[in-house]
């Protein structure tokens, strides 16, 4: 859907689309032709045109003449974000270590709207039908760390967010009402942590804690992930949260004396 224009003024209605250009390509979408695009993007094919020809030209984007696909050069406008950013360097050894440990998946995510952004990751093997890499995005109401992280939003900034989300089934036991999700974050924030099952995909079952930096603000959620066949709900609580939960004040000690860290001024969040 083509993004809508801010009334003040300082909206740059070409750069949105350009980028909203990039974003239609996909896991699914690899590579598009120009009616592809056009119709992914709710643009017309002139407009589609003069922004993948634009993004050619920049190097962003390949084309046989036919098809278009994204260039590696894309990799760049996430590593300016990361390379910004202290949590994925000061994560990584201690999802290492985690994941040695329990001999499961480790990840940390923050909030962009309604989705999860994975921005570190130690896996060890693939219990999930699509791939989780750097960037990987995934609903946050039906992921553990997504929890966690709209568990800490203010109310209405919580109900704005929510206001957005298509709750869908996606998997066995997803929850796909509001109130219900809203009584499930109350219950993680009150005990400070996430477990679930099955809701994000059949036989993934996940926990997660909060991260917190120097205001005591969730800035970033780490994870465990496991499939259902390997770890029970018990084993869950009583195996794999205490050292999640070390973990995560482990990754916030370090966060709290870390300079220039976009997560200690209050910026964890997309």
């Amino acid at each position: 859907m083509e993004p809508v224009s801010d009334p003040s003024g300082g909206y740059v209605q070409s750069l949105a689309r350009g980028l909203l250009v990039i974003r239609a390509f996909n896991e699914s979408n690899p590579e598009m032709t120009l009616s592809e695009v056009a119709r992914a993007t709710d643009l017309s094919r002139a407009a589609a045109r003069r922004f993948l020809h634009t993004l050619v030209h920049l190097g962003y984007v390949w084309t046989d003449g036919r098809v278009f696909a994204l260039t590696p050069r894309v990799l760049e406008l996430g590593f300016a974000y990361l390379s910004s950013v202290s949590l994925p360097e000061i994560a990584q050894p201690h999802l290492e270590r985690l994941a040695a440990e329990v001999h499961e998946s480790a990840s940390v995510s923050v909030l962009d709207g309604p989705d999860i952004v994975y921005v570190a990751r130690v896996p060890t093997t693939r219990i999930m039908t699509v791939s989780i890499n750097i960037g990987t995005r995934f609903p946050a109401y039906a992921t553990s760390m997504g929890r966690v992280l709209l568990a800490d939003l203010p109310a209405a900034e919580l109900d704005d967010c929510l206001s957005g989300m298509d709750l869908q089934p996606l998997g066995p036991h997803t929850i796909t009402t509001t109130a219900g999700l809203k009584r499930e974050l109350a219950r993680i924030r009150e005990q400070g942590w996430a477990l679930v099952d099955q809701e994000l995909e059949a036989g993934l079952r996940s926990i997660a804690t909060p991260i917190r930096d120097r205001s005591n603000r969730v800035v970033a959620a780490v994870n465990i992930s496991s499939h259902a066949s390997r770890t029970s709900l018990a084993d869950a609580r009583d195996k794999l949260l205490p050292p999640l939960l070390e973990t995560a004040a482990r990754i916030g000690a370090d966060l709290r004396v870390a300079p220039n860290s976009r997560a200690l001024r209050g910026e964890g969040h997309l």
